[in-house]
């Protein structure tokens, strides 16, 4: 397992975030980023999280909501890689993978797509 520690790791977050296409970011409307070690339930399943409400299934939204939540899970990213190389194509594919949640694009379409 790769070792890195909380501060480091999101710099490669944010590292990461700047170097997808404007055209993706753009949109995002209300959503934070958050880094946590692991998901509730502990378990290093799961690399990262959409929790909010897809922009294809919001009724009216406006002032005063809640942020959505793009969630990356530290300690499960860090399991599966043996580099920083490798966890930066990780990330990197965990934060298209979530922010595609967003849009609306399932896992099925995601799956078509390759980055699931």
């Amino acid at each position: 397992m790769l070792e890195l520690d909380a501060d480091s790791f999101e710099e490669l977050v944010s590292a990461e975030l700047d170097e997808l296409p404007d055209e993706m970011l753009d949109g995002l409307d209300n959503v934070v980023f958050v880094v946590e070690d692991r998901p509730e339930d502990g378990s290093l399943d799961l690399l990262g999280l959409y929790d909010g409400v897809a922009v294809t299934e919001r009724g009216q939204y406006g002032f005063g909501e809640m942020p959505d939540r793009i969630i990356l899970y530290r300690e499960p990213l860090l399991a599966l890689c043996h580099d920083l190389d490798e966890l930066r194509d990780e990330i990197h594919i965990t934060l298209v993978h979530e922010i595609a949640h967003f849009y609306g694009i399932d896992d099925a379409r995601l799956h078509e797509l390759g980055w699931a």
